[in-house]
């Protein structure tokens, strides 16, 4: 029996998610994994990696409690919100027996995930808006789970309409988790649903440190939801999910200095954004920009793969939305700096195309 052989079938059979770095390229201007642009310098203050860390560090869990304004029972520290993810499959659904829902287009980990651990997952497309078409969902909720909805979405931008989510939320009490993905959050705060915990138990958020705190190299996201669901979730985690200088670095994050700085950046990024929306609009090949209100911005582009091959030769990385569902033509551009959203511009004008004929 080969080694291949020796794997399970659903393994075998999985295509893995496609970050940003494993497509590669070559390129100075990095628009395509909604990073910050810039990197954030911080002092490692604990020296002794002799000994393992805390499963779950005191001070981080703390801090990021207060931050988000909830309880410290309420709160879980992973590898990024990607394990957050995992853990809730893990810890909810039975392989062969249980299924996980999601609405695309949208991120493509709650997939991924799913098949990892032999659990169904099933799709509901979203509207035409991109908006939750809750009467498929509650067809489709048989054996469901956990349901995820990323809020705002990854990768059209948008925020879910709040009252939606309460129906869903009503829909699903007593039979199934509703996952918000708020890896965005921090871009639209007014927007968290963090605040419904105490009215949901079944209500989960998932946050993380790597778009707005700058921090995407450091793998560190949280869970939040009723303690009830924290303790199950502890009972599956790894022992050690964060190394001693993540959890150094996080906590220095999250002190009030570090917030601040945060706040800094997302208001820079939301200048840069409006400054590049405003630009895009009058190029030739841009077909239309999509509201957002996040950190990255998508447009429908005239011959959408061969623009995107282009400023890829270029070295300018973008990221190509063109086999998500109700996606074809699009290209998602993170915010960089202001000369970086330049440097896409100036490419983009260069690209042969008709006048756009439809702008948001």
């Amino acid at each position: 029996m080969s080694i291949e052989e020796l794997a399970r079938a659903n393994v075998r059979a999985l295509t893995p998610y496609q970050s940003a770095r494993r497509l590669g390229g070559s390129g100075d201007v990095w628009l395509n994994a909604n990073e910050y642009p810039l990197p954030v310098e911080f002092q490692l203050t604990q020296q002794n990696l002799n000994r393992y860390p805390e499963c779950q560090p005191k001070q981080v869990i703390e801090r990021y409690a207060d931050y988000a304004g909830v309880k410290p029972e309420q709160v879980l520290v992973s590898r990024g919100a990607d394990e957050g993810i995992e853990l809730l499959i893990r810890a909810f659904c039975e392989p062969g027996e249980d299924a996980v829902l999601y609405c695309p287009p949208t991120y493509g980990m709650y997939s991924v995930s799913a098949e990892a651990f032999g659990v169904e997952y099933r799709t509901v497309q979203a509207l035409e808006d991109w908006q939750l078409d809750l009467p498929a969902i509650a067809e489709k909720l048989d054996d469901v789970k956990v349901v995820f909805v990323c809020s705002p979405n990854n990768p059209t931008g948008q925020l879910i309409n709040p009252q939606d989510l309460r129906t869903l939320l009503e829909m699903t009490r007593g039979k199934a988790l509703v996952v918000a993905d708020e890896a965005y959050i921090e871009f639209c705060p007014q927007a968290t649903v963090a605040g419904w915990l105490a009215e949901y138990p079944h209500l989960v958020v998932l946050r993380t440190l790597s778009k707005a705190f700058a921090l995407a190299g450091l793998r560190c996201g949280f869970t939040l939801a009723s303690e009830e669901i924290i303790n199950l979730l502890l009972k599956v985690i790894a022992p050690y999910p964060l190394s001693t200088p993540v959890a150094d670095i996080a906590a220095q994050a999250l002190s009030p200095q570090g917030i601040v700085q945060m706040r800094e950046r997302v208001a820079e990024i939301k200048r840069n954004r409006q400054y590049l929306v405003s630009a895009l609009q009058e190029v030739p090949c841009v077909e239309r920009v999509f509201d957002s209100e996040t950190n990255y911005v998508l447009a429908r582009i005239t011959a959408s793969s061969a623009v995107f091959k282009s400023l890829w030769d270029q070295g300018i990385i973008l990221r190509d939305q063109n086999k998500q569902p109700s996606l074809s033509g699009c290209l998602r551009i993170s915010v960089g700096t202001r000369e970086e959203c330049q440097r896409v511009i100036d490419a983009l004008r260069e690209q042969p195309g008709l006048a756009a004929t439809e702008r948001v």
